[in-house]
């Protein structure tokens, strides 16, 4: 990998403020501005007594870095308002030349990883989550986007792994960071597949793999992640009910629940019956353990 060009603390203070919706950046190029104008015009206390002389000098230094800051603030969210404008068009123009792409370089499997990162991201978002791009400083940086649907947190790696699948271990650690941040659930994105393991441990665990071909379809069809497809309707049978599985993060008993939000929207799952402390889940079809 190539060496990083080292940056200024000012030119990190940017490309931070270029992560946030350029409409927040603003908002607080403008709060700042206000709160930092006002307190550098603001008339020092009179001092009566030479204990007061260390409190009087120190609101005076303070005054002076506000009336330096009350430019220099606002002036580095502007530009990362500016840079989160920039940065969505490159993202859109992005997708849009994977989507139609005829040249080797602007394949799923020819960007870059940064770039990679950056496509999983405005398919998500085109879905209709909020995205928060995490960065890094090289691929395979952990958690690199975290979504959010409503009050539902999501998150997501990415993978462009092309030669190698992806196995059962990079899933399990995803599945406890997701048990760690308190995600409601999680995506683990490849340009490549996944082994057979890896996709036996995120059944019921509320991950979704997506593989290279499922990824080129979002991409082509200008869409977010697929919902699950609702079953076709049966004529009702007098069958016994289902035998009730163990959760596979406590052991405990579970309960046929409706998801009421997020992705699986109307579709029934088995809940751990210690909901909200255990949010083990699995699949209403998967046989009982």
């Amino acid at each position: 990998m190539a060496r990083r060009r080292k940056t200024s603390p000012f030119e990190d203070l940017i490309s931070l403020a270029a992560l946030l919706p350029w409409w927040a950046s603003l908002l607080i190029a403008l709060v700042s501005w206000f709160l930092l104008h006002g307190f550098a015009t603001s008339a020092p206390p009179a001092m009566t007594h030479p204990s007061q002389f260390s409190t009087a000098m120190t609101g005076t230094v303070l005054r002076s870095l506000a009336l330096v800051g009350q430019y220099v603030v606002p002036f580095i969210f502007v530009c990362g308002a500016i840079g989160s404008i920039a940065g969505r068009a490159k993202r859109k123009k992005l997708i849009d030349d994977v989507a139609t792409a005829t040249q080797p370089g602007k394949t799923v499997d020819g960007i870059s990883w940064r770039e990679f990162e950056q496509l999983v991201g405005e398919a998500f978002r085109r879905k209709g989550f909020t995205v928060v791009e995490k960065g890094g400083s090289g691929p395979d940086g952990g958690i690199d986007l975290v979504l959010h649907l409503g009050t539902d947190k999501y998150l997501v790696q990415c993978k462009q792994w092309k030669a190698i699948k992806v196995g059962v271990t990079v899933i399990r650690e995803f599945f406890g960071v997701m048990a760690a941040e308190g995600a409601a659930g999680g995506f683990v994105v490849t340009s490549g597949t996944y082994t057979e393991e890896a996709k036996a441990f995120a059944q019921g665990r509320n991950i979704q793999l997506v593989d290279g071909n499922l990824l080129k379809r979002w991409i082509a069809n200008r869409s977010g992640p697929e919902q699950p497809a609702k079953a076709t309707p049966q004529p009702e049978r007098p069958l016994a009910q289902p035998a009730v599985p163990s959760c596979p993060v406590c052991n405990a008993s579970m309960v046929i629940r409706t998801a009421k939000r997020g992705l699986n929207l109307g579709n029934q799952f088995w809940g751990c019956t210690k909901f909200p402390a255990c949010k083990g889940v699995r699949q209403l079809e998967e046989a009982p353990v």
